[in-house]
């Protein structure tokens, strides 16, 4: 058992006569071990994208509502009153008449 094990930690398991299909063995899993870590950090990349997208979109979302509120109060007939009155333009007392046109 001693033997063994300090056979593997010398590394003659690399420089043995079957030592090939060790090598092969090894080449694989270090391909293997690539492999994984290239879709790890992919998959990393777009969790981190996916966040600032949100993060994001929660910002316009809020640009928006803002923008509504803002044209919303602008549209109010108070409003539009208060800002036309420098100029001498006020609402009618009149209320409209709807025209007609028979042909």
């Amino acid at each position: 058992m001693k033997k063994g094990v300090y056979d593997f930690l010398k590394g003659k398991f690399l420089i043995s006569d079957d030592a090939m299909k060790n090598w092969r063995f090894i080449l694989f899993c270090t391909f293997l071990a690539i492999i994984m870590i290239a879709c790890s950090h992919q998959a990393e990349r777009k969790v981190h994208q996916i966040a600032r997208m949100n993060k994001e979109v929660r910002e316009l979302r809020s640009e928006f509502v803002d923008t509504k509120k803002r044209l919303m109060q602008l549209k109010m007939e108070s409003s539009i009153t208060k800002k036309m009155s420098g100029t001498g333009i006020s609402p009618s007392n009149v209320p409209p008449q709807k025209i007609i046109i028979h042909r």
